[in-house]
């Protein structure tokens, strides 16, 4: 159980740092500021943060149009879901064994 909420935990923890991340990328953008390295936005997403990076992208219009970011984040998220339905799969078959 415990685990569990450390789980949520640091979802919601990794989520908003993607989504503040790219806020702050924008702003950034926008002053002409120092930017945060593309590498860390894209790690923010890999470690978990898919969800959270996709939805601040949406939201501020911001590395929309990178193939990367257009299409590397929705591909990040789908490989997540897939990993987590196969393990999912493999903890409900070890159960049964």
């Amino acid at each position: 159980m415990l685990a569990r909420i450390i789980l949520i935990v640091y979802l919601i923890l990794v989520n908003f740092l993607g989504i503040a991340s790219m806020a702050s990328d924008k702003i950034r953008a926008m002053e002409h500021r120092y930017r945060i390295p593309e590498a860390i936005l894209i790690l923010f997403a890999i470690i978990g943060g898919s969800i959270g990076s996709l939805l601040g992208m949406l939201l501020f219009h911001h590395k929309t149009r990178k193939p990367l970011f257009r299409f590397g984040l929705p591909l990040i998220l789908v490989v997540q879901i897939g990993l987590i339905i196969l393990l999912r799969s493999l903890v409900v078959t070890i159960q049964f064994i």
